[in-house]
């Protein structure tokens, strides 16, 4: 039992310990109020798998890593904040097309953030969320990315903070390579990806497999099998690195299948709708020619007159 009187607490300059009002709260109220939020969101909250970003050769100029990696996924409750329909301005129709630019909220538990994913995932930023990692709704069947993680909301309720508030936005794929382990997910990569087709004259043993890493045996160019077709010897390839060359033979690192390209047409990019590269070149070889120096003018074409 403390020995103070009331007219001690308040008279005193610096009160004792036992005087004071614990406007943060203990450790146990603290703890409670986090028990009482994790398991709110448990019950009113979806399952999401969240899926960290690997960077693989970061632009220290532009802060950005055009060849970023996502492997893995993790199951975690969260509570989505948009209860009444997603936020954005929704499906716009533009010049180029159908344009949906949904977003929402997603709220975790700091608890079981740190339980199902920071222990068991390689964060770029240990501890908590991160911006441009990605979130994977099988309700919705949408891929989010996170713009911006707010970490003060609520404000320290006791002195602490219980829940990362996670703002995001529709994923927009730019060629990342994508191995999740969620078909769903994965499949963007081969309907969206760059690809290459490669078709191969008669001649040749084996049939690659699908995933498995294939190299060019002069060039050293890799790629990932898509799709393989032992009639047609048609081997379609996203993930490309470096470039394929006429004449050389493409091995399987899996399969060890050894067939040579014969031409390699690298304007063939398959089945992807829209892609119309390959006639830009044609109709753009009719109106330039670019055996010249300088096709656009002709300095540099008459030595040294202009």
């Amino acid at each position: 039992m403390s020995t103070h009187t009331a007219s001690s607490c308040t008279q005193s300059p610096d009160p004792a310990p036992s005087c004071r009002l614990r406007l943060n709260g203990t450790t146990g109220e603290q703890n409670l109020l986090a028990d009482l939020i994790t398991e709110s969101i448990d019950i009113y909250g979806q399952d999401v798998y969240y899926i960290p970003r690997t960077l693989v050769k970061e632009d220290s100029l532009f802060t950005e890593d055009t060849m970023s990696e996502f492997n893995g996924a993790f199951l975690i409750r969260a509570y989505c904040n948009t209860i009444d329909g997603w936020e954005g301005q929704g499906d716009l129709l533009t010049k180029f097309g159908i344009r949906i630019e949904d977003k929402t909220t997603f709220v975790v538990s700091r608890r079981r953030f740190t339980e199902a994913v920071d222990d068991n995932a390689t964060l770029i930023v240990e501890g908590r969320p991160n911006e441009g990692d990605l979130l994977w709704t099988p309700w919705a069947s949408s891929l989010y990315q996170i713009t911006f993680v707010e970490h003060e909301k609520p404000f320290y309720q006791l002195g602490k903070g219980y829940v990362w508030e996670m703002k995001c936005e529709l994923f927009q794929y730019s060629h990342e390579d994508l191995d999740t382990g969620i078909v769903d997910v994965d499949e963007i990569e081969d309907e969206d990806g760059y690809t290459l087709d490669l078709v191969f004259p008669t001649g040749g043993t084996g049939n690659y497999t699908l995933g498995e890493v294939v190299t060019g045996a002069i060039s050293g160019a890799t790629g990932e099998v898509v799709s393989w077709n032992p009639t047609t010897r048609s081997l379609r390839l996203n993930n490309l690195t470096g470039e394929f060359k006429d004449n050389e033979a493409v091995v399987g690192a899996t399969s060890g299948t050894s067939r040579t390209i014969n031409v390699l047409d690298s304007y063939n990019m398959g089945e992807i709708e829209g892609a119309m590269n390959k006639y830009f070149e044609v109709k753009g070889d009719l109106i330039l020619d670019f055996t010249e120096t300088n096709p656009f003018g002709e300095i540099g074409d008459m030595g040294d007159k202009f």
